[in-house]
Parts: structure tokens; sequence; C-alpha cells
């Protein structure tokens, strides 16, 4: 038996309580580079208990709908952000956690050009493009000690457009 997920569109309200949005939306906080360049500036709230910031590249394959979602993960020392090299949409998932657990995951489908960055201790979904090259710069925890707790679900989910 499997869940059905309807895709959202990522919104900034929609997504708070999962972590940040990061896109060059609105009026730049200032103009740099003789006014040639818009600064948006510090649009994610980077967190690590211990360790350091590291710069990872990941390439993945995309998938196709409907996608299957029969697992999460979760970081629990350290944001995590995904950053497109390319301008195509690619889903997320998220989950509230529901002691200690993952809740009903939601689906959400970012506008070309935005990103995401995960809060510290997310429920979310692996990485999921949906167009090749699948190219994207993850900002995350680097040191010491395992970082990663996943949750397989008894029922697959299936998220369709």
């Amino acid at each position: 038996m499997s869940n059905t997920l309807t895709l959202e569109p990522l919104t900034t309200a929609a997504f708070a309580p999962f972590g940040d949005i990061l896109d060059a939306s609105g009026t730049p906080d200032k103009m740099i580079n003789q006014g040639l360049c818009g600064r948006h500036h510090d649009r994610a709230t980077l967190d690590f208990s211990d360790g350091r910031a590291g710069i990872s590249l990941f390439k993945a394959e995309p998938r196709q709908f409907p996608i299957t979602l029969d697992m999460v993960e979760r970081h629990p020392d350290g944001s995590q952000a995904f950053i497109p090299m390319c301008l195509h949409p690619f889903v997320v998932v998220v989950a509230p956690d529901a002691d200690e657990k993952p809740g009903i995951p939601r689906a959400f489908l970012t506008s070309a050009g935005q990103a995401i960055n995960f809060h510290t201790g997310t429920w979310h979904g692996v990485l999921t493009p949906i167009h090749a090259p699948g190219l994207f710069a993850v900002v995350d925890r680097i040191g010491e000690g395992p970082n990663l707790e996943e949750h397989w679900f008894e029922a697959p989910y299936s998220i369709v457009e």
C-alpha cells in the first residue's frame, strides 16, 4: 500500500518550520561591485554543533514521477543546504518531528533559482532532481562522529505532480 503526496509550491511560509529558502527575490539588501551586483545578504542560518562548514558537490540522477519515498533522514549535528548549480526545479521532501520519528511528509517543488537549507534535525528526503544534470553544491557539517539518522517507512509514499 502506498500513500500519495502531491507537490506543493515551495514558499517561505510553508517551508519555515523546516528551514530556509535561498533565492534572490525582493530588493537586494545592498548594491556592491560599483553598483553592478545586488547582495541578498545572509539568507540561511547555518548551524553546526561541532566541526566546521564544508562545501561538497553532489551529482544525483534525475527522478521521474511518480517518485517513491520510502525513507527520510536527518542530521542532528548540523544544518544542510542544497544549492542547485543549474536553473532547474527540484523536489524537496520534509517531515515534522513526531516524538523522534518523522510525521506525515510534505513534498515541495522549487522554482528555478531557489535553493534550500534544512534546519538542524529536520527530517528530509534525499536529493531529488527532476532534470539532468542534477548537480548541487551542498553546505553541511564536516566533523567527527555520526551525523545521520535514517527512518524507513512501513508503507512508502508516492509523490505525484
